[in-house]
C-alpha cells in the first residue's frame, strides 16, 4: 500500500461513516511498519537521556512519524518489535516493547521507547489529520509557559549578574527565572559548607530581579545531602521560591524527600533522572514533591506521561518537565496542554538555530503555543541530518509475549 492509496481508502470510510448513526465506528485502514531509521543532527548531544538523536517510523502507506531520543543500541530490540505491526495499535506496541523481552525496560531503554513511541503517536496524528493534543482530550491552556535554561534572552551577557539576569528573563516574557545553586566552575571543588554561606545573597538578588510578584527558580542539582538541603531550603523559605529544584540526591528520593517535606516549607520539585510512573508513584500519592520533572521520551512516551499525568491531576501535583531535545519539547507541548494541572516547561531554544527542523516550535515572548498541525507539528530537513542506524527486520530472538485470555499483553 502507497501513501495515495491509503488515504484514498481512508476518505472512502470517512465518506460511509458519515452516513450512518453517529455512533457507528469505521475502522481506519490499517498499515505495517516497513523501516525504522535514526539520524545524527548537527548538534548532537552525547548523553544519553537527554539524546537528540532523531527517530522516524516509516509505513507502507507512506506516512512517517518523527520522534527523537535513544541511541542506535538501545533502539535496536524495541524498533525491531515494530516492523511488520500496525503502528497505529501504540498501547499494544508500547506495552510489547517493554515486555517482550526477560528484563524490564531501564532507564536508558524507555528513553529509547519513548522515542519511538514519540513517532507513534505523530503517525496517529497524520493519519486522522490532528495535531495529538488532540487526540488526547483538546487544550486546556492557551499556551504553555516556561523558564529558560540555555535559550539566547536578548540584552543576557556572560558575567551579568543574577539579579540583571533575572530581570531581564522576566522582561522576555518568562514566568519564572531560574538558576543553579551556588554554581562553580565544572570540574573544580564545591565546599558545600562553605558555599551555603552565600545562598541567600544569590536568593535576594533573584528576588530583587523578578521583583515582588515575580517568580524564580533555583536548583540544588542534588549537589546537597539532606541536612545541608533543610538548611538550604529553610535560609531561602521568606524569599518564596516558586519550586526548589533536585533538593538531594537522586538516588536517596524515596527516603530523603519524605524527610524534607517534614522539615520545609519551599515547594519542592524533582525527576528528571526518574524513569517511569512506579519510580515516583508513592512520592506523588504521599505529596513529598509538588511538581513532578519527568519529562519526554525519558519516561516512555507519550503513553506512558499521560498516565503520569494523571497521577499528577489525581494528587494536585504540578508538572515542570527536564528538557532533553527540540522534538521532544513539541511533543511536551501536545501532551502538557493538555494537563489540567500546574505546568511550567524548560526552554533552551529561543535565539538557537536548528537547522534540521523546518518545523517544530511555536514560541514566542518566553511561551511556547501548541499548533494545529497534523500529529506533533514538527517537519525535518533530511539534508542537515546523517544515518546513523536502519532498522527493517523484526526482532524476535529471545522475546517473548504472553497473552491473557482476551488477547491483552501479559508478562512471560
Amino acid at each position: 500500500m502507497n501513501r495515495r492509496s491509503f488515504l484514498r481508502q481512508l476518505a472512502s470510510v470517512a465518506a460511509v461513516s458519515s452516513l450512518r448513526a453517529p455512533m457507528a465506528f469505521a475502522s481506519i485502514p490499517t498499515m505495517k511498519v516497513i523501516r525504522v531509521r535514526a539520524w545524527v543532527p548537527p548538534d548532537l548531544n552525547p548523553l544519553f537521556n537527554q539524546s537528540n538523536i532523531v527517530v522516524t517510523v516509516e509505513t507502507d502507506a507512506g506516512i512517517t512519524g518523527i520522534g527523537e531520543g535513544g541511541v542506535k543500541d538501545t533502539l535496536y530490540p524495541s524498533a525491531g518489535r515494530l516492523i511488520g505491526k500496525d503502528p497505529q495499535h501504540i498501547e499494544e506496541l508500547w506495552q510489547d516493547m517493554n515486555r517482550a523481552f526477560f528484563y524490564p525496560a531501564g532507564r536508558e531503554r524507555s528513553d529509547a521507547i519513548g522515542a519511538l513511541d514519540l513517532a507513534l503517536w505523530d503517525i496517529k496524528g497524520k493519519v486522522l489529520n490532528c495535531p495529538v493534543h488532540e487526540l488526547l482530550g483538546g487544550t486546556v491552556r492557551n499556551y504553555c509557559e516556561l523558564y529558560n535554561t540555555a535559550g539566547i534572552i536578548p540584552g543576557v551577557t556572560p558575567g551579568m549578574g543574577i539579579r540583571e539576569r533575572a530581570h531581564l528573563t522576566i522582561e522576555a516574557g518568562y514566568r519564572a527565572f531560574r538558576f543553579g545553586a551556588l554554581d562553580v566552575p565544572a570540574n573544580t571543588t564545591f565546599n558545600t559548607s562553605a558555599r551555603l554561606g552565600h545562598l541567600r545573597q544569590e536568593c535576594e538578588q533573584a528576588r530583587e530581579g523578578v521583583g515582588p510578584d515575580g517568580d524564580w527558580v533555583i536548583d540544588f542539582h542534588q549537589r546537597f545531602d539532606l541536612s545541608d538541603a533543610i538548611r538550604g531550603c529553610n535560609e531561602i523559605t521568606d524569599l518564596a521560591p516558586f519550586f526548589v529544584e533536585d533538593p538531594v540526591r537522586a538516588e536517596a528520593f524515596q527516603q530523603d524527600l519524605p524527610i524534607l517535606r517534614n522539615k520545609v516549607n519551599v515547594p519542592l520539585a524533582a525527576g528528571e533522572e526518574w524513569g517511569n510512573r512506579w519510580d515516583f508513584n508513592r512520592l506523588i500519592e504521599n505529596h513529598d514533591i509538588d511538581y513532578l520533572r519527568a519529562t519526554l521520551p525519558n519516561v516512555g512516551g507519550i503513553t506512558e506521561m499521560k498516565k503520569i499525568a494523571a497521577l499528577c491531576e489525581t494528587h494536585f501535583v504540578g508538572m515542570v518537565p527536564h528538557f532533553t531535545g527540540p522534538i521532544a519539547t513539541a511533543a511536551l507541548v501536545n501532551c502538557l496542554s493538555t494537563f489540567s494541572g500546574p505546568v511550567l516547561m524548560e526552554y533552551n531554544y529561543q535565539g538557537r538555530e536548528l537547522p534540521y527542523l523546518k518545523q517544530c516550535l511555536d514560541f514566542k515572548d518566553g511561551k511556547l503555543y501548541p499548533n494545529e498541525r497534523p500529529g506533533l507539528g514538527v517537519e525535518l530537513d533530511y539534508s542537515h541530518l546523517t544515518k546513523l542506524a536502519e532498522f527493517t527486520e523484526p526482532v524476535t530472538a529471545r522475546a517473548q509475549t504472553y497473552f491473557r485470555p482476551d488477547g491483552s499483553i501479559t508478562n512471560w
